[in-house]
């Protein structure tokens, strides 16, 4: 590939130079943990925020075993997309393009399928950019929603565009932990209100039931909730940056390579893990919020009263007072959500536009420049969706679908990078390969009922 390595620090491009070896004790584990964790910060806002709680309010406890199986079945899909950037150092657009299968200007069909569900993963961002814009216009009503669409458009283009990922990552997930904690505490507070919750209750949600109506629904936070299918991709992505296939180095047939990457590996391994624990722990706690306050309320989050029917989850539970600092909270994380979908949108898609031959993705500075572009294109095409159509929850709901159809092209992948594509002395034993295909039999299911649903 001409001028890929046109700069030492090129993290799409494994040398030798770039070899280090892995922890070997778990504070050292701990410090090279973070790709897990900024996918995290992507799913609060737009699947435990929005889609968990608004299955929650439809519903009640009947599908919190949906939400619950929605964060745990993923994991191992993951875990196979970190282990194959680790031991091969490709791209996940370079890895779809060697998936088997028919091609296209031989470009592989998966790469094709992928940019048309990109189409409708379109309304799933700008409903979290006019969720942000909602938010700040009821905080401050002087100025109107509109504005705040092209305020908030600007200010994630310019953080992307500029490079201050590293502040605002952190920030953001400084800002998630103390919203967890306060929506922790309202769960806890609840039961101090005519809304509390039994265990009955919990256990009449973990009962495998699902009501005909609220299966759309379902389908849709399935696909949400937890890692979906563009998270898993974007994991690839993080794992590359984070430094995890550097350390490792070029693949190479020697015992010493191998060790190298069961330990990075090890590392990714308690990274995706850790922060399973965190979503899903953070997913139960807005479920039983919706489903304990809005469902008895028969009220349902929509379209620009959504934050507001949000907030009242908090204030029946911590009083009035607890409005403001939701609204604040609301606010920074869901703005953190957008960020962490730009930053993630530009980078596949420049490496989409690569592999399609626009330009070459492994030469730093032309993949630097075409991310700057894609940082400013795609927050305007977002506002410009969510101003013509103002409906927020709808449209990430509908984001949500087309993530549950996106994650059967996930797992096909997923079963070629563990059988196919994997070095024979990385592979795990046979308990993870239970996990791994119980999580693939869950994941087709949900995707193959959600295609029977959306066409008949």
């Amino acid at each position: 590939m001409k001028g890929k390595n046109n700069r030492p620090d090129n993290p799409y491009v494994l040398t030798e130079s770039g070899i280090k070896e892995p922890p070997d004790t778990f504070w050292e584990t701990i410090r090279h943990l973070g790709p897990g964790f900024i996918l995290s910060a992507a799913i609060v806002g737009s699947g435990e925020l929005i889609a968990t709680t608004t299955l929650g309010a439809r519903a009640g406890f009947v599908t919190f075993w949906v939400v619950i199986l929605s964060c745990l079945v993923k994991v191992t899909i993951q875990l196979e997309f970190g282990k194959h950037a680790i031991s091969t150092g490709e791209t996940v657009m370079s890895a779809f393009n060697k998936l088997p299968g028919w091609t296209f200007r031989e470009i592989s069909w998966s790469v094709w399928v992928w940019l048309f569900i990109q189409f409708f993963k379109l309304l799933q961002v700008g409903g979290i950019i006019g969720g942000v814009a909602i938010t700040l216009n009821i905080v401050f009503p002087a100025v109107s929603v509109v504005l705040w669409t092209a305020l908030v458009t600007v200010a994630a283009a310019l953080l992307v565009y500029r490079g201050y990922y590293r502040f605002v990552e952190r920030f953001s997930l400084l800002m998630i932990a103390f919203f967890t904690v306060f929506t922790f505490l309202s769960v806890y507070f609840l039961q101090f209100t005519d809304y509390a919750f039994t265990w009955q209750d919990i256990a009449s949600g973990l009962e495998f039931n699902l009501p005909a109506a609220m299966a759309g629904v379902a389908i849709a936070a399935f696909g949400i909730t937890g890692v979906g299918g563009d998270e898993i991709m974007y994991y690839n992505y993080w794992c590359l940056e984070k430094g995890y296939a550097a350390y490792t180095g070029p693949a190479v047939n020697t015992e010493e390579w191998r060790e190298r990457a069961r330990g990075w590996i090890r590392v990714m391994y308690w990274d995706a893990i850790l922060s399973m624990v965190v979503y899903t722990l953070v997913t139960a706690a807005f479920y039983v919020l919706g489903a304990a306050v809005l469902h008895t309320q028969n009220q349902v989050p929509q379209g620009y009263q959504m934050i507001e029917t949000l907030s009242g989850m908090y204030t029946q539970t911590m009083g009035s007072g607890a409005r403001n600092v939701f609204l604040l909270c609301a606010g920074i994380v869901l703005f953190s959500t957008l960020f962490s979908a730009l930053a993630s949108w530009t980078r596949i898609f420049a490496d989409a536009f690569g592999q399609l031959g626009f330009f070459d993705f492994y030469n730093s500075d032309e993949r630097e420049r075409t991310i700057s572009i894609l940082a400013w294109v795609f927050p305007i095409l977002w506002a410009l969706l969510f101003l013509f159509l103002q409906l927020p929850v709808t449209m990430v709901i509908v984001g949500g679908f087309f993530t549950s159809i996106l994650l059967l092209v996930v797992v096909f992948a997923a079963v070629h990078f563990r059988y196919v594509r994997l070095d024979r002395h990385l592979r795990p034993g046979k308990l993870y390969d239970v996990a791994f295909w119980l999580s693939i039999l869950a994941i087709i299911l949900a995707g193959v009922y959600g295609v029977i649903k959306f066409f008949w």
